[in-house]
């Protein structure tokens, strides 16, 4: 390691190294593409920037003057480009690198004078990377490293297109790094494209990458879905917490109604200004603010220290996103809580989502409002300021007090102020698990056997009804139907026998002439079912004796055109029918109607008028409406009068002359 990386790294408190970071630091390593999949909140920005280190200095401690960039490192975000740009300062300091960011959001022309004046390391989003691209702001030769940091979120998001852009114009000999959570099929193709014989590291695996943060699968009513965010925030009492949310519509609701209820958020969605998501993100580091409702990628990458509670408000797309939005609790050996909302609707959405994450929660219900009275009083009795000494500027109103009043009234009034600066929890409604239908009992009946079975058509659906109409039944009245390969039985109710054998007749037959009988005992519908007659299996496509081999098919070539003696195309005779008397002749086609007369323009035909655009108006002239404008006006005042040739006439008149 660098003397100047090693320094920042002691002037920070490091005294160990991540996994993730000891992985990428092997010195065999160094130079050479890197495919890393780590947990979220392993170190992974602090990974990379170590990583690249050998390629930027190579054998000098300090960077030259800044010229043309020389790493650059890409981020799905704004924030976490910010971000990752703070962190790769410090590391850097010592060292003199320079640092530029292009990101949305940010004013463009500032951006291109700090990449006129020069920088070592280029942190940018996507997108505006590929806009000073095209405009010719930023020059790409001299780059030596490419780092892209949450590699399956950009590609998620839809920079495929800008990627594979951007590394198309930095130099083949480049260093390329892959930074992920997650390592789905599309970046494993991304990697084979873009990367020259890259090395896996996965500092975890799958069944343990989570193992610092408990699981809670609660499930609730849908009509208490943003009650049970308000007692499951009230319940832990976390410094710091995330609500997750799929829609900008959904956090800014829940961002009121937490507000309402006390509690200090700060909203993280899209549609808010870059000094909007600062001053929120700033909030939260500051203590100033307790809870952050998000989105999933508003969220993507932020770092909030201290952070213990992770709650997914709603279900997100995909155990990836899961994953994605879990990783920001659990960090640096914590330990933290993801705690999912889940309806009764969603139930087998969850199961599936946290299946393929490999994760198995602790199902139950939301904290109740007992619950979170019962877990305010723990906190309350186990307050520190119960055994700290009563300060001399206290005793003179300590002994009024006891004085005054008993202990119980000083402990009921101790209580109430306690409860009176915390919200009150919300009541819900009791979760009914569906239970399994019990299976009643048919009662007394009688079976009946019907001749045909499946090799005639018979099924259940279509006998209920049949019986039902000839029978003179309802569908409470037959029981169970079996249907065989040649014959069928029915259960029918011992109270609706008699009315069944009337409604039939004597000749005990339904549709089609099918015999109906009744039986003495029940049919034996135990025993399983015959195996039918397995057909013969055919041979496969390249495994028939009796078909010969097939030819090679000969390569086509052009056929040469049929010429006559001199040369040229020779065509055959050209075939002209003629119709017979016998044959049918063609129908001649109707003429169209004439199309009205429409007005002719002042130039006539003969002098090559034109028709006019619009056709004669039919009826007599409307009357005028009411004058808007002085001009209206004057004209209306002249129709009718003397010397007023070519006006509009009035209403049922003609102009006067």
């Amino acid at each position: 390691m660098k003397k100047a990386l090693r320094d920042a790294l002691d002037d920070r408190g490091y005294a160990t190294l991540t996994p993730v970071q000891t992985a990428v630091m092997d010195p065999d390593l160094a130079g050479q593409d890197l495919l890393v999949s780590a947990q979220t909140g392993s170190g992974k920005t602090l990974g990379f920037g170590l990583a690249i280190a050998p390629t930027l200095l190579k054998d000098v401690e300090e960077f030259d003057a800044a010229d043309a960039p020389l790493a650059l490192v890409i981020a799905p975000t704004r924030e976490l480009a910010l971000q990752v740009k703070r962190e790769l300062a410090w590391l850097y300091a010592k060292a003199g690198a320079v640092m530029a960011s292009c990101v949305g959001g940010m004013d463009m022309r500032d951006e291109r004078r700090a990449l006129a004046r020069g920088a070592h390391i280029v942190v940018a989003t996507p997108g505006r990377l590929r806009d000073h691209i095209m405009r010719g702001s930023i020059d790409l030769s001299a780059v030596r490293s490419v780092v892209l940091d949450e590699a399956d979120e950009m590609l998620d998001l839809g920079f495929r297109e800008d990627l594979e852009f951007i590394l198309g114009e930095t130099p083949e000999d480049r260093q390329t790094l892959l930074f992920s959570a997650t390592v789905p099929r599309s970046i494993a193709e991304l990697a084979k494209s873009y990367q020259k014989d890259a090395q896996r590291i996965v500092t975890k695996s799958e069944s343990d990458q989570h193992a610092d943060i408990d699981y809670k699968a609660m499930q609730v009513n849908e009509r208490d879905t943003e009650n049970a965010v308000i007692n499951t925030l009230l319940f832990h009492q976390a410094p710091n917490a995330i609500v997750f949310a799929n829609t900008r519509a959904m956090v800014n609701r829940l961002t009121t109604r937490l507000s309402n209820r006390g509690f200090k958020v700060v909203a993280l969605s899209g549609e808010l200004s870059q000094a909007e998501r600062s001053h929120a993100l700033q909030a939260l580091r500051d203590g100033r603010a307790q809870v952050c409702v998000a989105t999933d990628v508003a969220a993507r990458g932020i770092d909030l220290p201290g952070l213990d509670l992770v709650v997914h408000a709603e279900l997100p797309s995909s155990h990836e996103t899961l994953l994605h939005r879990s990783g920001r609790t659990g960090r640096a050996g914590r330990h933290g809580v993801s705690a999912l909302i889940v309806t009764k609707r969603n139930r087998k959405k969850a199961e599936r989502i946290l299946k393929f994450a490999k994760i198995t929660p602790e199902w139950g219900n939301a904290p109740s409002a007992e619950e979170v009275r019962a877990r305010d009083e723990e906190r309350m009795l186990g307050d520190e300021i119960w055994t700290t000494e009563i300060d001399g500027s206290e005793a003179a109103t300590v002994a009024t007090l006891t004085a005054s009043f008993d202990l119980q009234q000083l402990a009921a009034a101790y209580l109430r102020l306690y409860r009176s600066v915390r919200s009150a929890p919300e009541e819900l409604s009791e979760v009914e698990e569906r239970k399994p239908r019990a299976k009643e009992e048919f009662g007394p009946s009688q079976w009946f056997s019907i001749a045909g079975g499946r090799a005639t058509g018979a099924e259940p659906r279509r006998l209920l009804p049949m019986l039902c109409k000839l029978g003179g039944l309802n569908k409470d009245d037959i029981g169970a139907i079996r249907v065989r390969d040649e014959e069928s039985f029915v259960q029918v109710l011992d109270a609706s026998v008699a009315k069944f054998l009337e409604a039939i007749g004597p000749d005990m037959t339904v549709e089609d002439g099918a015999a109906i009988k009744q039986l003495d005992t029940p049919p034996n519908l135990g025993g399983p079912r015959p195996d039918r007659a397995r057909r013969p299996e055919r041979p496969g496509k390249f495994s028939r004796p009796d078909r010969p081999d097939r030819p090679e098919r000969k390569e086509r070539t052009d056929r040469p055109r049929r010429t006559d003696g001199d040369g040229e195309f020779k065509r055959g005779p050209r075939r002209e029918r003629t119709w017979s008397d016998a044959d049918e002749k063609p129908r001649a086609a109707k003429p169209k109607p004439a199309k009205p007369t429409e007005r002719r323009s002042p130039r006539t035909a003969d002098a090559g008028g034109r028709d006019a655009h619009k056709p004669k108006r039919k009826g007599p002239t409307p009357p005028a409406g009411k004058p808007n404008s002085k001009k209206n006006k004057a004209r209306a005042l002249t129709v009718g009068k003397p010397g007023t040739k070519g006006k509009r006439p009035a209403a049922g008149g003609k102009p006067k002359y």
